[in-house]
């Protein structure tokens, strides 16, 4: 299934990830910024304490992979969605996902992503916060969010395709954040370490 300050490598604890860092974002800064959320979530590799805080499973209960969505089956998979309906701001699930999200803080993200495994164990793999275009735009935004100098993932199906490229959700922005290696980039929205092989569905 949506500003950083970053001062001398240090990064401030209860910001909003809405707008760019200061400068240029240099990989180490990444790095560290990263660390520092997948500390802020750790408590969530157990998939109980997130169940408890309020996020449930995607409903369509799939573990989502990119070739399954006419994309390049090489970009690699993102995972099991788990959502978090209050900081989404879900208004509808049908016929697509609405809502008047405009969250941004990745220290409590809106959406939090699991690989299944073999023993039917699920593993936290990293994370993600979601914003409807049409809410974050009647908020004032007149462009994208974004993280770590990067903006975020546009998301709207194109009907000249027919590909479901926003994932049964209305048009949005995403942001995906990776705590496990990802060729394609560790803000990429796919991951080609992610697998599905292990998921029920």
């Amino acid at each position: 299934m949506r500003g950083a300050v970053v001062l001398g490598g240090a990064i401030t604890a209860g910001f909003a990830l809405s707008g760019p860092l200061a400068g240029n974002a240099q990989a180490d800064e990444v790095t560290e910024l990263i660390e520092s959320i997948r500390v802020a979530v750790e408590r969530f590799e157990d998939v109980n304490v997130a169940l408890a805080e309020g996020y449930i499973p995607d409903p369509s209960g799939e573990c989502v992979m990119a070739g399954a969505h006419g994309l390049h089956a090489e970009l690699g998979g993102m995972g099991i969605h788990y959502l978090h309906p209050g900081l989404l701001g879900i208004t509808a699930t049908g016929p697509r996902v609405d809502g008047t999200g405009i969250h941004t803080d990745f220290l409590e993200p809106a959406i939090l992503l699991y690989e299944p495994r073999e023993d039917d164990s699920l593993v936290l793999v990293g994370v993600e916060n979601l914003v409807f275009r049409k809410a974050w735009e009647e908020a004032g935004h007149t462009e994208a969010p974004s993280f770590a100098d990067r903006s975020w993932d546009p998301m709207a199906d194109d009907p000249a395709t027919e590909l479901d490229e926003a994932h049964g959700f209305e048009p949005h922005y995403d942001q995906h954040v990776w705590f496990v290696d990802n060729s394609n980039g560790s803000l990429a929205p796919f991951n080609p370490s992610v697998t599905c092989a292990h998921s029920a569905l």
